[in-house]
């Protein structure tokens, strides 16, 4: 008796998508980035393909509540560079979760996720706001056990 692999096709994934919500207030960033990157690319389910999404949408709120342990918030640093002499800017994350709250959240999720299309095309399945408030609340989204 032979045993036949499964592999999902784009319409049957569409079909089975899921919603999350994830309360971020108290949870370490890089613990609660990979459980969302984990869910976004669907690994948590048996039909899990790897070029196919697979997965599932992730509502995350109080993104500016997220923890960082340690001196992190001062120590740990985002860079960026304008492409001109001179051009080097470094903020730290304290000042950068003032400025963007949900920026912090969003960077470390795409660095847990593919660098192709399909990582960019998973990136779009996660909503991210800094308050308990979220528009989403008519797809019924089931809460996330992190």
């Amino acid at each position: 008796m032979s045993q036949k692999s499964y592999v999902a096709t784009v319409e049957s994934a569409n079909a089975t998508r899921g919603w999350f919500v994830v309360d971020a207030s108290g949870k370490p960033l890089g613990r609660l980035a990979s459980e969302i990157a984990r869910v976004l690319r669907g690994k948590h389910k048996p039909t899990f393909t790897p070029h196919v999404d697979t997965g599932d949408f992730v509502v995350v709120v109080n993104a500016d509540k997220v923890l960082l342990t340690g001196q992190k918030l001062d120590k740990k640093h985002y860079y960026r560079h304008s492409g001109i002499p001179g051009g080097f800017r470094a903020e730290s994350y304290r000042h950068l979760l003032e400025r963007k709250p949900t920026f912090p959240i969003e960077k470390a999720v795409k660095g847990m996720l593919p660098k192709n299309v399909l990582g960019r095309q998973m990136l779009t399945k996660l909503k991210i706001y800094a308050t308990p408030d979220h528009p989403h609340t008519a797809q019924q989204p089931k809460p996330l056990p992190v």
